[in-house]
């Protein structure tokens, strides 16, 4: 499952194909297509036992022929790789072994048999010494749970990664689980955890291998819009010279982002609306779609709200660029889910901001802490008493 330096990992592009053959918003005409890009790379790499969990799945349709004539290429194969493993505990020394065990391994990577790669990647792990070849079977491990989206999975392999980095382990590996970590927790809707892995890998990424760097300043920009205040997005990704000599590329990104932070929200919404099939079609944003919808505009609509004591209805849906009912029926929900601090006047027409006091919150929760405390001391006493 190596990819080579720039290039995405050619399963996780198969991945992808599968994931968009699955959603409605893709038409007919292209499905077609990319189900004949999936079967042909099948073919290609001889991916029988992937092909029978698609043909079960009803995602391909069954060839009996090619079937066939894939599992005797992986008989074969799978001989000729058994032979090798057999040579090599018989006449060479351990480094060999453990690379006739890898190669097994890498075998059933890319023929799509989860279960066995897994297996016989704990057996590879059994052969090898060196901390940083422990390291890349772990990756490997993370590409077969990014492939099947198997969280659990990618979760105990990120955990065995930083024990691993405790006995040693080199800088590159260790910014390169960053950006893993950071997939997995936009993957799981931990957009903050998220976006400062992301930022902390902006300038030494070289994981091609999950996506392309167009991709990764993408999903940077996406989760550090909802995450991070004004002041931190300005300086870590508005004026950020790695974000912008890419950004242009992607298309409403640029505006989607500055006008926002530019305080135009009538763009905003207008970029907000050209982005939306991108968010919906990616693979690893798409379980979220609705969250992420939900939670930037709680982000835009406070940062507007942010400068007025009170302010019209007709005002604030004439910035936004909607009608006065769109937006009414907009804050209704967000002030009733308690994610906008303000009221409606609905017979003035008027929005007034009722900001929690921080101070008062924070004396409000001591008191309360220290009620807890001194019931907890009493009922410690009377036990003492007795």
């Amino acid at each position: 499952m190596e990819a080579e330096e720039g290039v995405q990992q050619p399963q996780l592009v198969l991945a992808n194909k599968l994931f968009l053959l699955t959603q409605n918003d893709v038409d007919d005409i292209e499905k077609v297509r990319l189900r004949d890009e999936v079967f042909n790379f099948i073919i290609t790499h001889d991916m029988a036992p992937l092909y029978e969990t698609l043909v079960a799945g009803k995602v391909l349709n069954l060839d009996q022929t090619a079937l066939d004539a894939m599992r005797a290429k992986n008989d074969d194969e799978l001989k000729k790789l058994e032979e090798k493993i057999a040579d090599a505990e018989e006449n060479l020394g351990e480094s060999e072994v453990r690379e006739a065990h890898l190669a097994k391994s890498l075998f059933y990577v890319r023929i799509g048999d989860k279960e066995k790669a897994l297996e016989q990647l704990k057996v590879t792990e059994s052969k090898t010494v060196a901390v940083g070849q422990k390291m890349d079977l772990v990756f490997y491990t993370l590409l077969i749970g990014f492939f099947h989206l198997d969280f659990d999975l990618i979760d105990k392999s990120i955990d065995k990664a930083k024990k691993l980095f405790e006995e040693g382990g080199d800088w590159e590996r260790k910014n390169r689980l960053k950006v893993y970590e950071g997939l997995y927790c936009m993957s799981t809707r931990n957009f903050k955890k998220a976006a400062d892995l992301f930022l902390d890998s902006i300038s030494t990424f070289t994981t091609y291998e999950l996506f392309p760097y167009d991709t990764f300043i993408f999903y940077t920009v996406v989760t550090s819009i909802i995450s991070l205040d004004r002041v931190s997005l300005k300086q870590k990704v508005v004026d950020a010279p790695e974000i912008l000599t890419v950004i242009g590329k992607i298309p409403y990104l640029s505006d989607f982002m500055n006008s926002l932070y530019d305080c135009q929200y009538k763009s905003f919404f207008t970029a907000f609306a050209g982005l939306t099939e991108h968010i919906k079609l990616d693979r690893y944003l798409h379980p979220h779609f609705r969250y992420y919808m939900r939670e930037i505009r709680t982000v835009v609509y406070a940062q507007f709200l942010e400068s007025y004591k009170s302010v019209t209805i007709e005002a604030m849906a004439k910035a936004f660029g909607v009608t006065v009912d769109f937006i009414d029926l907009e804050l209704s929900r967000f002030i009733a889910a308690g994610k906008l601090h303000c009221k409606i006047d609905k017979v003035a027409g008027v929005l007034e901001t009722n900001r929690p006091d921080a101070k008062n919150a924070l004396y409000q929760s001591t008191i309360k802490q220290g009620d807890f405390l001194l019931n907890r001391i009493q009922k410690l006493s009377r036990v003492i008493d007795l």
